[in-house]
């Protein structure tokens, strides 16, 4: 578990350095967002 929160953090961190504008950011942290809690859910 702690390896996949760790790959969701890098993936994270390389899509909010990726974007240019504030919404872009919002859309980032969204989507990494949706991408941690899918696999929390999964690893139930």
């Amino acid at each position: 578990m702690r390896k996949v929160m760790g790959m969701a953090v890098v993936a994270a961190a390389l899509l909010v350095s990726a974007c240019n504008t504030v919404e872009g950011v919002g859309r980032d942290i969204r989507s990494a967002g949706d991408t941690v809690a899918k696999t929390a859910n999964s690893a139930k």
